[in-house]
């Protein structure tokens, strides 16, 4: 494992892998102008592609010198900055152009925006997680921008106050449980992550003596701006329109949850006793290494990390040896293809779920709370 030099990671050249992501707009243009079969580009390409190429190119073990400065990764920021914008053109220009194209049946419509979804999901999301984290004002207002556009704006609010502190326990919706299927999962998180949210907001406004109606509650930006979205796709398109908004923000939705599934997986952290957890360590998520999917991605793969420094820009990411952390067998493109089919990912995932529950924490025999998600609520 070699660490790159500051040098070395502010380089053009080190960066442009990242930008991978900006071929996806090309690719829904022309599957916008020729429909059919021309459709599946985007799928492929996110699927697909960086599929076949992680097996090629391998793993990237590789970590940045994390005395690395702002200024040395402007190109990395750069990308992140600019996507909300390049996204907005994108999904409400071909709301515009699909509604009147004459070429394009109901069914390529669906098709086209099904790939639209792909990208607000697979990148607009995955960069806005990115924004979310940041100190800066202009890029967490673009997070929250990338948000609305997906119809998702409570996801802030759940990741920061939720997530992050609660993973691995009961209190985490987005904690997927040993066994759980995809399909259970994800209504399930639908529904307990816009509740476990609002409470989090709530009480934090509760502790400054506010009520939940107060205007500083965050869900008001919210709702402002989802509507907004939703009032310019109909003005755009009319009811069609419409509709293809809420489609492609419902695959977006859907990616994003993959990808929250596979994260975490039937880990858990040890309950300590009376509503005590231990702290979150490096064991509780799910890695992988793969370089291709990390450059589309943006080193979500590196989600130990991730949890450890929530704020570390994400070139800055480490990456975990198989001693401190678990690894996936795949890349995230085929592991959320895996979880689509559950007994395809329990035969992958359970085996590695319980040599991890005996390499970490031999001393427990009954998993059957965790299982469940019976074990107290953390305090």
């Amino acid at each position: 494992m070699a660490t790159l030099s500051s040098s070395e990671v502010s380089k053009f050249s080190a960066a442009v892998p990242f930008w991978l992501s900006l071929l996806m707009i090309p690719l829904a243009l022309i599957g916008a102008t020729q429909g059919g079969w021309w459709l599946v580009l985007l799928p492929l390409y996110g699927w697909g592609m960086f599929s076949v190429l992680d097996a090629i190119i391998g793993l990237n073990l590789d970590n940045a010198d994390l005395e690395t400065t702002e200024d040395d990764l402007f190109w990395y920021r750069v990308i992140t900055m600019m996507w909300f914008p390049l996204q907005f053109v994108l999904i409400f220009g071909m709301i515009a152009y699909a509604t009147r194209a004459d070429h394009l049946s109901g069914w390529e419509q669906i098709a086209l925006f099904f790939g639209v979804g792909v990208i607000s999901g697979t990148i607009g999301i995955n960069y806005s997680h990115e924004l979310m984290h940041q100190k800066n004002k202009l890029e967490r207002w673009l997070g929250d921008l990338l948000l609305a556009s997906v119809l998702y704006s409570h996801f802030r609010s759940e990741h920061l106050l939720v997530h992050h502190r609660y993973v691995g326990t009961p209190k985490d919706p987005v904690t997927a449980r040993y066994n759980e299927g995809f399909h259970r999962f994800f209504p399930r998180v639908l529904r307990e992550s816009l509740v476990s949210s609002w409470r989090a907001e709530k009480a934090m406004l509760a502790r400054k003596g506010l009520p939940a109606t107060d205007l500083s509650n965050p869900f008001w930006r919210y709702w402002a701006l989802q509507a907004g979205m939703l009032i310019l796709a109909f003005l755009i398109g009319g009811w069609a329109g419409l509709g293809l908004f809420v489609f492609q923000a419902y695959v977006a939705i859907w990616q994003l949850e993959l990808v929250n599934y596979v994260e975490h997986y039937g880990l858990t952290r040890k309950h300590l006793g009376d509503g005590k957890y231990e702290h979150v360590q490096p064991r509780h998520s799910w890695n992988a290494a793969h370089k291709a999917s990390n450059w589309l991605l943006i080193n979500l793969q590196r989600h130990s990390d991730h949890h450890y420094k929530p704020d570390r820009r994400f070139p800055l990411l480490q990456n975990y040896t198989e001693e401190d952390a678990p690894q996936l067998p795949y890349g995230y493109p085929v592991m959320t293809l895996a979880a689509m089919v559950p007994p395809v990912y329990r035969r992958i995932m359970n085996p590695r779920v319980r040599k991890w529950r005996a390499m970490y924490y031999p001393e427990i025999t009954d998993w059957a709370p965790y299982k469940a998600a019976t074990n107290p609520m953390p305090r």
